[in-house]
């Protein structure tokens, strides 16, 4: 019987991290799940099993914050196998009348974060037999529309850090992103309330591609950027 996965899992409190580290759960790997806010969403614990790890509070902006989390992680599961970035944020503002700070922000928010868990993790994926990065770029970072400039700009980063990753890494550890458009989350429907919502990408199809990805079964896929439009 093959030992169940490891999964780290950044951003795992949020709509999203959550929906992955479930679904990481009942695919029956153990997760660590790695996020800045104090508290998990209620029952969420209880969802990725009794061997769930919570590190809440963690600052992955801080390059040693992300590493003693990692490095948490895998002493507790004894190693890593999977790495998925889903920890970020984002902003809509007009650029000629946006506040300039917005660019720092989301630059430590999307890049800063993925690059300093990406960082930590890679000793341990190395030692993987199929260690795996997952990050989430954006369907918006291809071809950006008004107000996104600062979310699209920081977003191409984690493309770029990803392709990068995936030539630096090739034969050890794959590295791909997915491209979601428009998530349906709560927030977004109030958001958007006269958008289709039918049209977004749900979260759990959004985690269905990411552990696909984090799976041996994709070891010929890396430095991939997949586009996960729903039926936008």
């Amino acid at each position: 019987m093959s030992q169940p996965r490891i999964v780290a899992v950044t951003g795992a409190f949020g709509i999203l991290g959550a929906a992955v580290a479930r679904a990481a759960a009942g695919q029956g790997a153990k997760v660590a799940l790695i996020d800045f806010a104090k508290t998990a969403p209620e029952g969420l614990l209880e969802a990725c099993g009794p061997d769930a790890l919570a590190l809440s509070g963690v600052d992955l902006t801080d390059p040693a914050g992300a590493t003693n989390a990692v490095d948490e992680a895998a002493a507790r599961f004894g190693g890593l196998d999977v790495l998925i970035n889903v920890a970020g944020g984002f902003a809509w503002q007009t650029h000629a009348d946006g506040d300039p700070a917005v660019w720092d922000r989301l630059y430590a928010m999307n890049v800063k974060t993925t690059a300093n868990a990406s960082r930590a993790a890679i000793p341990h994926l190395r030692a993987s037999a199929a260690g795996r990065i997952v990050n989430i770029g954006a369907n918006g970072a291809v071809r950006s529309g008004a107000g996104m400039g600062a979310y699209a700009a920081s977003k191409a980063g984690v493309h770029r850090l990803t392709e990068s990753l995936a030539e630096e890494l090739k034969g050890q550890v794959t590295v791909n992103a997915v491209l979601p458009s428009i998530i349906d989350t709560p927030t977004n429907r109030v958001d958007m309330p006269d958008a289709d919502f039918a049209s977004w990408v749900t979260p759990e199809e959004l985690a269905a591609v990411i552990l696909f990805l984090a799976s041996p079964a994709a070891s010929a896929v890396t430095g991939a950027l997949i586009p996960v439009a729903g039926r936008v």
